[in-house]
């Protein structure tokens, strides 16, 4: 059986190598239309809202409940 943190590390390399990826496109000049453009900045959506949904755990909102 794999070890759950090997699993997330590898999950987690993926997604930087990912959004290296496609900033380095963007970056290049790759991007020869708007369609690729918006598909690109789609993926980049993606790849954020996949962390900040593992992110949200740590945020610890302060301003609530204190009386």
């Amino acid at each position: 059986m794999t070890d759950p943190l090997v699993i997330v590390s590898r999950i987690q390399k993926m997604m930087r190598d990912n959004f290296q990826r496609l900033g380095e496109t963007m970056i290049s000049g790759g991007v020869d239309n708007m369609e690729k453009y918006q598909y690109i900045l789609q993926e980049i959506s993606n790849l954020l809202e996949e962390k900040e949904q593992k992110d949200e755990g740590n945020i610890i909102d302060i301003g609530k409940g204190s009386s």
